[in-house]
């Protein structure tokens, strides 16, 4: 973790809602000390670890897993720059320990806003305090979707969803990558891959995947 100052047009770029207290408060905010540079691969929090502060993202990204006591991982969502983490704000909101973890997926860059300026701004600060809320709708609505497609949808619909969801034609990502992301096991997502393979949707090689037909994924996807 590096200290380094925060920029507050680049803050303010990212997170508009900011917007409106002083360039003292905002500067007194985020400090040096309230700023983190962190590797791809480091734990950004951890299950029943008390939060620290609110993530306020400025470079990077963040994915946010549960864990089940298997060992398996179900990806509930991401975090991007101008965004945050409704766990986050959760823990701090019902002052709880966090109850899923966060993983860099990139090397990251974010300021933490104390837990005490937090409160304050959610008092004081309605376009911030809008922010937090409008976050929560959002996040919910995906986390909804989410449920509804392990409930409802077949691992294949929501596998070809997933590639589809991914703007490259090339992805550098592993089986157990991409069963992470589904909550399921490498074993199934190979064999689902081979048979996607076999239909001439995708080309298969060493930790990495070739979309060929994205028509036909869509086809699939939609059934």
């Amino acid at each position: 973790m590096t200290p380094a100052a925060v920029d507050p047009e680049k803050l303010l770029d990212l997170y508009p809602p900011l917007g409106g207290l002083p360039i003292e408060r905002l500067r007194a905010l985020f400090a040096p000390k309230a700023v983190m540079h962190l590797p791809a691969g480091s734990q950004v929090f951890a299950e029943h670890q008390p939060c620290q502060g609110f993530p306020l993202l400025l470079e990077g990204s963040i994915k946010v897993v549960k864990l089940a006591a298997s060992g398996r991982e179900l990806m509930l969502y991401r975090v991007a720059p101008g965004g945050s983490c409704i766990i986050s704000s959760s823990c701090l909101l019902g002052h709880t320990d966090y109850n899923a973890r966060g993983i860099a997926e990139t090397p990251l860059t974010l300021a933490v806003l104390p837990v005490a300026s937090f409160s304050a701004l959610m008092l004081e600060h309605a376009p911030f305090r809008d922010f937090v809320f409008h976050l929560f709708a959002e996040r919910i609505g995906e986390l909804m979707q989410l449920v509804e497609e392990v409930a409802f949808a077949r691992l294949d619909q929501r596998l070809a969803k997933l590639l589809l969801a991914r703007s490259e034609a090339v992805l550098n990502v592993t089986h157990q990558q991409l069963a992470d992301e589904l909550g399921s096991v490498r074993e199934i997502v190979s064999r689902l891959l081979k048979g996607f393979a076999a239909q001439g949707l995708v080309a298969l090689g060493r930790e990495q995947l070739t979309i060929i037909d994205r028509n036909g994924l869509q086809k699939l996807a939609a059934v």
